[in-house]
């Protein structure tokens, strides 16, 4: 139970830095919402990859090259999965792109990304 809480909390950091990149990106910088997006991916999936392999957990004893390589395996479906859902809801169904981000983001890191995590990239 405390690795998934350990987890949230990591998942929420990625989450917050990958928003805050998302919604600077569009709101100052004018990239397109699905640019910033996959941007805002990037840069979140390096801080929970770091916060997962380091503090949730604790796989240091693993090559953290392979653990990459793996992570990396799984970020590039979450990240197909986010950009996606995020098009589709914020261009078919008219929702804010940070309304489609928040409802996408907890279906994919929940039913996605722990469960990979914790079952091939962090075993």
């Amino acid at each position: 139970m405390l690795k998934l809480i350990k987890a949230q909390v990591a998942s929420l950091t990625g989450t917050a830095i990958d928003f805050l990149t998302t919604i600077v990106s569009v709101e100052f910088f004018h990239l397109w919402y699905v640019t910033a997006n996959i941007a805002g991916n990037v840069l979140g999936g390096i801080a929970n990859f770091t916060l997962g392999r380091i503090w949730v957990f604790q796989a240091r004893g693993e090559k953290v090259h392979l653990q990459a390589f793996k992570y990396i395996l799984v970020w590039i479906g979450n990240i197909a999965l986010n950009t996606s859902g995020v098009y589709a809801f914020t261009h078919y169904l008219s929702l804010s792109y940070i309304y489609s981000k928040v409802i996408v983001s907890i279906v994919v890191g929940i039913g996605w990304n722990y469960f990979l995590q914790k079952y091939f990239v962090f075993k």
